[in-house]
């Protein structure tokens, strides 16, 4: 049950000075607390530009007034929250037409967000650390004088000033990082051929803990006339350096299948690439080939979790009588495994990485369980339907600890 709560007889009632701005940067409430900060009344705030209201001590120059609003443009452009933990804006002396008092403070811009997802209002809170800030000079005082106390705490404060500047810049780094990292991956996990098939489902969600780039890959080849092929793998690891192998890895399955459409020849020859490949040692993979005409999958697996078929009656075989070690792993080439087996019209083949189904400290069996009674339920759904039902049901849908690719394909 939500408490009926008089926002404006809380704020009033705040020793916090708060005020609330428009996105026209117009003052439209003032609590009294803020009122006995700026030494005006509500009548000279409210309803006006609020740096026409408070204007910046002239003497002082303008490079208040401009950091405070570079920090306002920024959260009206962002929607993100805007902190100057140290910033003097000086306000006009009490008694006097046109004297300024220095202050300093610390600033806290909270942005409220419209119907449209555009910030609507900007909640400003202020507190007042000028004694902080003039007791700097005490430092020089003795070590157990008050003002050498508060000459400490202004050190805090210029120092967190500091810190927060520091933590915007890595910030912004790590968002410039991310965005590159995030175009690599969508480059190298490019499908051309997947754009033809309204058949196939695909679903992508890296590592929580990772730059939303994996070691995870999928791939859909077209072999014409009747066939193609499709591919799931998984490299150890998470990040830039697995998903570049990830990159290398795949795009060598891909030209393979094409020359040698054999899922267990295409595996041989990516186990042998694999071996000369730093980091690639271990990774799984299993390779489809689908033949429409003959209504065969025909299919390899290096080590990987194995492909489901989904009936319309609800039951579920693993695709599981060709399964080797993972790539790399052997130390001379050994040919690998490759089994068949046919399928009706209708059917539903799945391919994932582990992460959808494996839990820490659960056995596997019991997270193919767990996918396998999910696809029954929901086993009258179209692919893309259905691959969100199962990340929903196997509660993945907000991310994981592991990368998971996820491949759904209506036969």
């Amino acid at each position: 049950m939500t408490a009926d709560i008089d926002f404006t007889a809380f704020f009033d009632a705040t020793p916090s000075p708060y005020l609330v701005l428009d996105a026209d940067l117009v003052i439209r409430y003032v609590n009294p607390a803020c009122l006995r900060t700026t030494g005006r009344t509500r009548d000279e705030l409210i309803g006006k530009y609020f740096f026409d209201a408070l204007p910046e001590n002239p003497g002082f120059g303008d490079a208040a007034e401009r950091n405070l609003k570079a920090s306002l443009d920024r959260l009206l452009d962002t929607g993100d929250p805007e902190t100057a933990v140290l910033q003097r804006y000086d306000v006009p002396a009490p008694g006097q037409q046109d004297g300024f008092e220095e202050r300093w403070w610390s600033v806290i811009h909270t942005p409220l967000l419209g119907p449209d997802d555009r910030v609507e209002w900007i909640v400003q809170e202020v507190t007042d650390v000028t004694t902080f800030v003039r007791a700097a000079q005490a430092r020089r005082l003795g070590e157990d004088s008050p003002a050498r106390t508060e000459g400490m705490a202004a050190e805090l404060y210029a120092r967190a000033r500091e810190l927060h500047r520091l933590n915007q810049e890595l910030r912004r780094a790590h968002a410039r990082e991310q965005q590159v990292a995030v175009t690599l991956q969508e480059a190298m996990l490019s499908v051309p051929d997947l754009d033809r098939h309204t058949n196939i489902a695909v679903r992508y969600l890296p590592a929580t803990a990772s730059l939303n780039v994996c070691g995870d890959w999928y791939d859909v080849v077209d072999l014409p006339p009747d066939r193609y092929a499709v591919a799931v793998g998984d490299v150890v690891g998470h990040g830039l350096h697995a998903a570049a192998i990830m990159g290398m890895l795949r795009s060598a399955l891909s030209a393979v299948i094409r020359a040698i459409p054999s899922p267990a020849q295409a595996l041989e020859v990516l186990g042998i690439y694999a071996r000369s490949v730093d980091g690639a040692m271990a990774a799984t993979a299993v390779k489809v080939l689908i033949d429409t005409r003959s209504r065969l999958i025909i299919y390899s697996n290096a080590g990987h979790p194995p492909p489901l078929l989904l009936h319309a009656d609800g039951t579920c075989d693993q695709l599981d009588q060709a399964t080797d070690p993972p790539l790399g792993t052997r130390e001379h080439h050994v040919p690998r495994p490759q089994a068949g087996l046919p399928y009706t019209p209708g059917d539903t083949l799945v391919l994932y990485t582990d992460g959808l189904i494996e839990r820490r400290g659960e056995d596997i069996d019991v997270g193919l369980e767990r996918l396998t009674t999910a696809l029954a339920q929901d086993r009258t759904l179209d692919p893309d339907p259905l691959a969100d039902a199962l990340l929903t049901r196997l509660d993945v849908a907000g991310g994981v600890s592991d990368d998971i690719a996820l491949v759904v394909i209506r036969l």
